[in-house]
């Protein structure tokens, strides 16, 4: 049996590896990510008492005969099983995936409340704040590291002579490309329909470019007259 100082102790690792979780969970959250505060919370306080169990759970079966004790074995189930935890937080959207930073986040997170529960104080603090050092710096925009990203969208413009012209140099003004379209023509309108063209493309932008710049054509160019993202 274990005396009340040192479970007091344990108790103490998995309060730290809360904490810690929680404060990367805070950075997640103000992000709007998927796993947030109370998701990074629980996996770091969980992680550090699977460890604790995994470590000095099966003292009183140590020296029995026949009987062999692998520390690591219960420990280890951690990083599978937030291995799908994390695959859960991943999707694809359109061209582009998301969510791989948070899974990432949520793996780490494990990491340090496994440290913590192991008694590595210093290495679960130290990266916890790594973590969020890391987290908050390379969300900065660095004009030297911004690679193009990939949109797909839908756009529809009035069906007139070189319109489609009108649009490569307008893509072209910009630094956008093209990588892939389809066009098909379609109408629009109860009383006088409008004939249209549907364009769905898949553009290379500039890193920088936001949907905000997207939406600004329909205001400056009337024949564009609709933009789905």
């Amino acid at each position: 049996m274990f005396s009340y100082n040192t479970e007091l102790t344990y108790f103490i690792r998995i309060l730290i590896a809360g904490v810690c979780g929680g404060l990367i969970g805070y950075e997640r959250k103000n992000r709007m990510k998927e796993a947030g505060i109370r998701t990074h919370f629980i996996v770091c306080l969980s992680s550090a008492l699977i460890m604790i169990v995994s470590k000095y759970g099966f003292q009183d079966q140590v020296g029995v005969l026949n009987i062999s004790i692998d520390p690591s074995r219960v420990a280890a189930q951690v990083v599978s099983g937030i291995g799908f935890l994390g695959a859960g937080m991943i999707f694809m959207r359109r061209q582009s995936v998301k969510g791989l930073t948070t899974a990432a986040g949520v793996w780490a997170t494990a990491g340090v409340g496994l440290a913590i529960g192991s008694g590595l104080y210093i290495i679960g603090l130290l990266s916890s704040f790594i973590i969020l050092l890391g987290q908050t710096f390379l969300h900065s925009n660095f004009s030297w590291l911004s690679t193009p990203k990939t949109e797909e969208l839908s756009i529809k413009v009035l069906n007139e002579p070189d319109v489609i012209s009108k649009l490569r140099n307008i893509f072209d003004q910009n630094d956008i490309f093209i990588l892939s379209f389809k066009i098909k023509n379609t109408t629009e309108g109860n009383c006088e329909k409008q004939k249209l063209i549907t364009m769905n493309l898949i553009l290379k932008v500039p890193y920088s470019y936001d949907t905000s710049d997207f939406l600004l054509l329909i205001q400056d160019y009337p024949f564009i007259k609709c933009i789905e993202f």
